[in-house]
C-alpha cells in the first residue's frame, strides 16, 4: 500500500513537470531568442539556444525609446486599474448589501455583462467622438476612461463576489458599536476583501497593459505610444524584426510578473476564497 501511495505521487509529480514543462516553453524560446544574432534568425537551422549571445536587440529598443513606452504603458494601465477598483468596489458593495426594487440590481448586472461581452469596436467609434469632445484624445486620461469599457464591467463581477463572502454580522457587529458607513468599509470590509481586491487588480493590469485598439484609435503621436503599438512597429510588410520582438515580449512581461510575485500570497488567497 505504502509503495503503490509513492507511485502516484510520483506519477503525478511527473505529469506536473510535464505540464509545466509544456507551458514554459513559449517563455524559454522567448528569452533566449530575445539574445541571438540577427544572423541566427536568417539561418534555415536555427538553433533552439543562442549561439552567440547578444544584447544588440535591447540595445535598438532603447535607442528607440523602449522604457518611455514603459513608461506611458504602466502610467496608463495602472491608473485605469486604480479607477475601475474603486469605482467597481462600490458598486459591487452597494449591489451586495442593498437591495433594489423591481430586481433592478439584477438588471443592472445584466447590462453590465452585455457591456463586458460586446465587442471593443462597436463603442470605439462614439468613444472617439466623445474624447474628440472632451479634448482628451491623444491623453493618458483619455485611454485611461475608455478602458472602463471592459474592465470596469470585469471588477464589478469580481468583486462582487468576495464582497458577498464577508459575513454580514461583521459590518452589523461594527454598526453597534457606533462605526459609521465609512468606518465600516475601511475596518471591517476593506481588510476582509484585501485578496479579493488584489487579485482582481492584477487581473485588470494585465487586460490594460495589453491593450491595443483603443490605444491604436487614440493615441496620435509616439511619444504616447503604449507597448502594444510600440510592438507592432517591429512587424512591417518586408520584414519582421524577430530579435526585438521577443525582447520587447521579453522586458513587457517582467513588470507584470514582478507584480503578481510581489502580491501572490494574496492573489492565492484570493483565488481560494473565488473558488468556495
Amino acid at each position: 500500500m505504502h509503495h503503490s501511495f509513492n507511485g502516484i505521487a510520483i506519477l503525478r509529480f511527473a505529469l506536473l513537470a510535464c505540464a509545466m514543462l509544456f507551458f514554459m516553453l513559449p517563455v524559454v524560446w522567448m528569452i533566449a531568442a530575445a539574445f541571438k544574432s540577427t544572423a541566427e534568425f536568417s539561418s534555415l537551422g536555427s538553433p533552439f539556444w543562442p549561439q552567440h549571445w547578444t544584447l544588440a536587440h535591447l540595445r535598438s529598443l532603447l535607442d528607440n525609446g523602449v522604457l518611455a513606452r514603459l513608461f506611458n504603458t504602466l502610467r496608463i494601465a495602472a491608473g485605469a486599474t486604480l479607477l475601475s477598483l474603486t469605482i467597481g468596489f462600490m458598486a459591487a458593495y452597494g449591489l451586495a448589501r442593498h437591495r433594489f426594487p423591481a430586481r433592478l440590481d439584477q438588471v443592472f448586472l445584466l447590462l453590465v455583462l452585455l457591456i463586458k461581452m460586446m465587442p471593443p469596436i462597436v463603442v470605439a467609434i462614439p468613444l472617439y467622438s466623445l474624447l474628440k469632445a472632451l479634448n482628451l484624445l491623444n491623453q493618458p486620461l483619455g485611454l485611461m476612461l475608455a478602458y472602463q469599457v471592459y474592465t470596469l464591467p470585469f471588477c464589478i463581477w469580481m468583486l462582487l463576489s468576495f464582497i458577498r463572502e464577508i459575513p454580514l454580522a461583521l459590518e452589523e457587529a461594527a454598526a453597534m458599536d457606533g462605526a459609521g458607513l465609512w468606518r465600516r468599509l475601511r475596518y471591517v470590509v476593506i481588510p476582509a476583501c484585501t485578496p479579493g481586491l488584489v487579485a482582481t487588480a492584477i487581473f485588470t493590469l494585465i487586460m490594460a497593459w495589453n491593450e491595443f485598439l483603443f490605444a491604436l484609435l487614440y493615441l496620435q503621436t509616439p511619444q504616447q505610444f503604449t507597448l502594444p503599438l510600440f510592438v507592432a512597429s517591429f512587424m512591417t510588410e518586408n520584414q519582421v524584426y524577430w530579435g526585438e520582438l521577443m525582447s520587447i515580449g521579453l522586458l513587457s512581461s517582467l513588470p507584470v510578473l514582478l507584480v503578481a510575485g510581489f502580491v501572490q500570497r494574496y492573489l492565492l488567497r484570493g483565488f481560494a476564497v473565488s473558488s468556495k
